[in-house]
């Protein structure tokens, strides 16, 4: 059994999440393996004191690259889980404000 603290991994900072948090209120987190919708909105709203409208999960595959020096080695980046938190309008949460 994983605590609060286990299910959220990292928040995920990109251009379009930026995006996501300025227009629609919604925050992307990278979550454990094992985490399920309920898991994630308790842990979001224990945490950060927001209210959480819906919980979106998704499985994001693992993808093959090759390193520029030698393009016959290629590396595998490994799965994971992420979560897409829609929030309240009114609700924020702290981390990233910086980021706009």
């Amino acid at each position: 059994m994983t605590t609060i603290y286990e299910v959220l991994r990292r928040p995920l900072v990109t251009e379009k999440t930026n995006y996501q948090v300025n227009r629609l209120h919604q925050y992307v987190f990278e979550v454990a393996e094992n985490a399920t919708k309920s898991m994630v909105k308790d842990a979001v709203e224990q945490i950060f004191d927001v209210k959480v409208l819906r919980v979106n999960i998704i499985n994001v595959p693992a993808k093959r690259t090759r390193r520029a020096r030698s393009r016959r080695v290629v590396v595998r980046n490994p799965a994971y889980k992420k979560a897409v938190v829609t929030l309240a309008p009114e609700d924020r949460i702290p981390i990233f404000e910086g980021v706009e």
